[in-house]
């Protein structure tokens, strides 16, 4: 191990711009300060919408789409710093999560640029363990593993007006309903029905990015008025399209480092 087995960068993106597959032998934080990124993987994609963050273990292989012009905070680990500093909870999957408060600071402590050597050792150690104790958030869409399964995901990625019901859905994708509705919840953890409500509204986070009225959103993919698009939103993410779109467009805290 590095004399310090951790390390921070920063960056500001512009949108479009991305990385190919890849994986880090350090397992790695991403803290969206502004703008919007998705990560793909094997297991499905995280949308990373303006302060979220996404953390990926070392050695899982991922793509990086930046969705919106983004300022990027990261936190490195390696391997065995991460291993050995982590608390008991496994941190061995990677996830989206809502920057707690704490975090905040200790990210804003981080990436200051006086902060003595040691005080970042435990910033970054208290880090490890906030991350463990973190709700992850709801922007991951998983995606099954089943040639039946990704037929069915394929089909319900690209109704985005939601006007296939699981009768037409399952018969196109040559299986039956009884059988979509047993590998859903099998290979995903989510059943069809709820596992579709989440792909539109991740569809819908992009548009809402990329500059798509609310309203245009809401016609897009099927919900019969904004009200009702607005209430499969929040259940979602736990935020209005608003809300959403004010997180987006608020400016980084003038505390932060620019």
């Amino acid at each position: 191990m590095s004399t310090v087995p951790f390390s921070l960068r920063r960056g500001h993106k512009l949108r479009g711009m991305g990385l190919p597959p890849h994986s880090h032998s350090d397992a790695q934080l991403t803290f969206a300060v502004s703008g919007m990124v998705q990560v793909h993987s094997d297991e499905g994609r995280w949308l990373v919408p303006p302060q979220l963050a996404v953390w990926i273990p070392a050695g899982v292989v991922h793509r990086l789409d930046v969705l919106t012009d983004a300022e990027l905070w990261m936190v490195h680990w390696e391997q065995a710093a991460a291993q050995a500093w982590a608390p008991a909870a496994p941190l061995d999957r990677p996830f989206t999560l809502r920057i707690t408060p704490l975090m905040h600071a200790l990210l804003t402590a981080a990436f200051s640029a006086d902060i003595a050597p040691q005080k970042a050792e435990l910033v970054a150690k208290l880090m490890l363990h906030e991350l463990a104790e973190t709700a992850h958030a709801p922007t991951f869409l998983p995606l099954p593993s089943s040639p039946i399964g990704q037929r069915l995901a394929d089909l319900a990625f690209n109704d985005r007006n939601n006007r296939l019901n699981v009768e037409e859905l399952a018969s196109r994708a040559a299986t039956s309903v009884r059988t979509a509705s047993r590998l859903f919840p099998a290979e995903t953890g989510l059943t069809l029905k709820a596992w579709r409500q989440r792909e539109r509204i991740v569809q819908a986070i992009d548009r809402l990015a990329r500059g798509t009225a609310i309203a245009g959103v809401a016609m897009e993919f099927g919900f019969s008025s904004t009200a009702s698009f607005s209430a499969a939103f929040r259940q979602v993410t736990a935020m209005t399209p608003t809300m959403f779109l004010a997180d987006e467009t608020a400016p980084p805290d003038e505390h932060l480092v620019g």
